[in-house]
C-alpha cells in the first residue's frame, strides 16, 4: 500500500515539476520572471529526483558565481 502511495507522489510531483520548468523555459521568450520559475520548478523536482536535486546545485552555483 505504501510503495503505491510514494509511486503516486512521486508521478504528481514529477507532472507538478515538469510543468512548472517548462513554463518557466517559455518565460525565457516570453515577458516573465523566468529566473525565478524555473528554480522552482527545480526545487520541486529535487524532492523526489536526485537528478534535478544536482542539476539546482549547479544553478545555485552559477547564480551566485554570476553574483560576484
Amino acid at each position: 500500500m505504501f510503495e503505491t502511495l510514494k509511486k503516486v507522489r512521486r508521478i504528481v510531483v514529477g507532472i507538478v515539476g515538469f510543468t512548472i520548468l517548462v513554463i518557466g523555459v517559455l518565460l525565457l521568450v516570453l515577458p516573465g520572471p523566468a529566473f525565478l520559475v524555473i528554480p522552482l520548478g527545480l526545487g520541486i523536482l529535487a524532492t523526489e529526483f536526485v537528478w534535478a536535486k544536482n542539476l539546482l546545485k549547479k544553478v545555485k552555483a552559477k547564480l551566485l558565481k554570476q553574483q560576484e
